[in-house]
């Protein structure tokens, strides 16, 4: 059994990827800040037949991310899906003019060494699994592609972190681990056809399965 750890994993968007995931037989590593959170969703999802577990950390120390990615191989068995979903903070998002140097630290943090720090980490597992196995899902906002003049430092960072995306996609397409991008326009909203969770993790399998797309988007807005 191979494990999907979704960094960035709540109620929303991260239960529904577990689920999916979960019955497709996956085990899934929830990955965020709060330890008790995870316990929580882990139990529910166990509820529903699903084997899952909280690892503790902050996306903004990689340290901590490679140690609960490590964590994560080690109890639940080798990453071979790694997700990068986390929800920005509040304060990354600043009006252009007003954004400083110091502003922009903790979305770079956040969006860029934060991913680079997990896939470091997953891709001797991910390698080891053999060709046409491994999977990196990153998921972003719309500003990812158009820049929003009152969102400054997701818009920036998130670009960093596309850019990122789009070169692993090239070079590690060469080793048969495939790459993708999902961006998602406005907010996910429950019971909307395209943008409920349940719906968005559907596409994400459909990317990981597929293996032949980058970026797919769902709503401009």
């Amino acid at each position: 059994m191979t494990t999907i750890a979704i960094i960035g994993a709540g109620r929303g968007l991260g239960a529904a990827v577990a689920r999916r995931f979960g019955a497709e037989g996956f085990s899934v590593a929830l990955i965020s800040r709060n330890q008790a959170k995870l316990d929580a969703l882990a139990e529910d999802l166990g509820k529903a037949g699903i084997q899952a577990r909280g690892f503790a950390a902050d996306v903004r120390k990689p340290e901590s991310i490679a140690a609960a990615l490590e964590a994560a191989a080690e109890t639940l068995g080798p990453v071979e899906v790694l997700q990068y979903s986390p929800l920005p903070q509040k304060d990354f998002m600043r009006p252009v003019l007003e954004t400083t140097p110091a502003d922009l630290v903790g979305p770079v943090e956040f969006s860029i060494y934060g991913p680079v720090a997990a896939v470091h980490q997953v891709l001797p597992g991910m390698r080891f699994l053999g060709e046409n196995r491994g999977t990196i899902l990153f998921v972003n906002g719309g500003s990812a592609v158009k820049p929003g003049r009152g969102v400054t430092g997701t818009s920036v960072a998130f670009a960093g972190q596309a850019a990122y995306a789009q070169l692993l996609h090239e070079v590690l397409g060469e080793e048969g681990i495939h790459v993708s991008q999902l961006i998602i326009g406005g907010r996910i909203i429950e019971g909307d056809p395209e943008k409920d969770p349940d719906a968005l993790a559907g596409v994400l399998w459909d990317l990981h399965r597929g293996r032949d797309t980058f970026r797919r988007q769902i709503s401009a807005d």
